[in-house]
């Protein structure tokens, strides 16, 4: 049985299921889904991310959550938290990040999701503060960070990212407890 960590109106965020991982796959080969990011995640470099996220969950005690709807018990992506493994004038830090199926977007739950898993960050882990970023054209998740009471404050150029790339530009967002 997975651990469950917290739980909101109509989500459960949770421990990694084995059948999580199927779903997992198809939702980082969606063009829509991985829109925002360099490329898609083949079926090799998603389950090396699964396991990112298993260690991480290992080394810290919390990370990025599965999120399962509560109506039809579907795991339908990720939210939590992670440690950006790049060098920038605000790391290290920790951020808050998601991904959901492309079928479940605009209904909230990541909005949803993210706002409690921020709170747990703040009550639970003890964060004092937590970032998030993205490409500037990523406007959906830019307005979930606003949504969950986030602040900008600038911008950057992505330091894994080449320089021309059309995602290298980022926009920051910070909270403090």
């Amino acid at each position: 049985m997975a651990q469950i960590y917290f739980e909101t109106e109509r989500l459960i965020l949770r421990d990694w299921k084995e059948s999580d991982t199927a779903v997992f796959i198809e939702m980082n080969l969606n063009k829509n889904v991985m829109q925002y990011f360099p490329s898609i995640l083949n079926e090799d470099e998603t389950l090396q991310m699964l396991e990112k996220i298993k260690k991480h969950f290992a080394d810290f005690d919390y990370g990025l959550f599965a999120v399962e709807r509560k109506d039809n018990k579907n795991f339908i992506g990720y939210t939590g938290f992670s440690h950006p493994k790049f060098e920038s004038f605000f790391t290290p830090c920790i951020e808050i990040g998601w991904r959901l199926n492309f079928n479940d977007w605009n209904f909230g739950f990541a909005t949803e999701a993210a706002k409690a898993s921020m709170q747990y960050g703040f009550d639970k882990i003890g964060l004092k503060e937590i970032y998030s970023f993205t490409s500037i054209r990523n406007k959906p998740s830019e307005n979930v960070m606003q949504k969950i009471g986030m602040k900008k404050v600038g911008t950057f150029e992505h330091p894994l990212l080449a320089n021309g790339h059309y995602l290298k530009t980022h926009v920051l967002y910070k909270i403090e407890k």
